[in-house]
Order: C-alpha cells, then structure tokens, then sequence
C-alpha cells in the first residue's frame, strides 16, 4: 500500500476575490493557484493594486476567498490559526508596552502559557540583539530594532508559516539592506515557511528561493522564477553576498520585465 502524498504547507487552489462598494464591483484577485512546500521561502512581487498583500490577508484566515480554497498544514482556512504569524508593513508596537510585553501580545491573545512564552520572548529578543532594551519603550528603539521586535512578537508563538508584509518598507535603504541580511540569517535559524510580499525586486532574489510574479489587476500569477545562485557554490548566499552573484542581474532583468512597469495602469 502506497503512503499517502503530504500535503504542502500552503495551498491556494482557484482562488478569486471581489470587493463589493456602493459604486461597484472589483475583481481583485483571478484563479490563483500556488502550492508552497515546507520550509520555503516565497516572494511575491507585483505592481501596486495587484493583489499581492490581498493574497496574504486570504492565507491568514483575515478575509476569505469569493471562489476557490486555501489551505495551511493541510487545513482548509475559515480564520486566523495560530500556526500562521502575520508580520505587517508597520511595526504596530504599542507604544505604552515594554519591548518584552509587546512581544507577549500574540502569546496572550492566544492563550499560551505566559511562563513559557516569556522565556521565548526573551530568548528571541536576545538573539535579534535587544537584551539591553527587554525593559525599554518602543519610542526608544530605531526603526531597524522596532522591526526585529516585531519580527520577535510574531515568532514568539511559534508559528510555522510566517507571512511579511512589506516588513521593511519604511526603512532607510541601508537599514533595509542590513535588517533584510539579519532577517534571512534569523528566519533561516528558525526553519519556517515564509511568503514575503515586496515591491523591491532586489529584495525578493535576494532572499527567496523561488519569486512568483503577479499580474496587474485582477490578479494572476504570471510566472515563477526558482532562484539559485550556482556560482556561489552549493550553501544559498545570504542577501548581500546574493546581489553580488552574477546571476543576481539575470533574474533581476527577466523579472522586471514581466513587471510590465513602464505602462500606465
């Protein structure tokens, strides 16, 4: 008898969703179909009112699907779970919390056992470099350290699909470029399935191991591209050592020409 096939870690089968005002219908996603395995990590690319962040609100359980079905860990998505952390485009610190309480906030919602989630909350905190600040305010943190706490509360549950939103938008470009290395080098540690949603091509090649790029609205995937980096050798390059391979150009190229860019929507 054979065993039975696993199911991946996130499936998204013929999914489509409309948006209902007053004035009108708009279809803003078509038959989306997209199979992400465990422990991938996925970027999702677009321009602006593709859908991209759409996408990642229906995985999350926050919204649900006009049409079609999706499915994390093999089961069907009604509504939040905690085995999926959201991390958005801001940090949505509470600023009268400590830096440890804000990143119990997802571990109290949840109902988890504090004693053990504090000592996890700390751990990470210590890890991502913001043991000195456990006790501080986010007024007193940058915006590099007010993302790895974010980043901090999200994990802290311990979910095994972690979707970014933009994560790293509202940085300064050297702050991105560094956050974004220490982000790759934290998520990798961990070993959980990520779908990051990103305007920033660069971002994207950088630290995915596959880039979907989707159509303008409504939208579709209109291609996928596997990223490797053969000259580096057989170990994946970390984000900055990765936009220096020379096959770094080539996907950016091919990429941004799917994009489509340069038309006006």
């Amino acid at each position: 008898m054979q065993s039975a096939i696993p199911s991946p870690a996130v499936r998204v089968s013929n999914v489509s969703l409309n948006y209902y005002t007053p004035e009108r219908e708009t279809l803003a996603l078509s038959n989306v179909s997209l199979d992400i395995e465990e422990g991938d990590f996925v970027a999702i690319v677009g321009s602006s009112g593709c859908g991209k962040s759409t996408l990642l609100s229906l995985v999350s359980g926050l919204i649900r699907p006009s049409q079609g079905d999706i499915s994390v860990g093999g089961k069907l998505v009604y509504a939040p779970s905690p085995k999926v952390g959201y991390m958005f485009q801001k940090d949505t610190l509470l600023e009268w919390r400590t830096v440890l309480e804000n990143a119990l906030i997802g571990a109290e919602l949840l109902g988890l056992d504090m004693k053990k989630a504090k000592a996890r909350a700390q751990d990470l905190l210590i890890r991502y470099g913001l043991g000195e600040f456990l006790h501080a305010y986010p007024a007193q943190l940058s915006g590099g350290m007010r993302q790895r706490a974010a980043l901090a509360r999200t994990l802290c549950p311990d979910p095994d699909l972690l979707l970014l939103d933009e994560p790293f938008s509202a940085l300064d470009y050297q702050i991105r470029l560094a956050l974004s290395e220490e982000i790759a080098a934290i998520l990798s540690e961990e070993g959980k399935t990520v779908i990051l949603v990103t305007h920033d091509i660069g971002e994207a090649i950088s630290m995915a191991n596959r880039v979907i790029v989707m159509s303008r609205r409504p939208g579709r995937i209109k291609s996928e591209h596997r990223i490797t980096f053969p000259s580096y050798g057989a170990a994946r390059p970390m984000p900055l050592a990765a936009r220096k391979c020379p096959e770094f150009a080539g996907y950016f190229q091919a990429i941004w020409d799917e994009l489509d860019m340069h038309q006006v929507q």
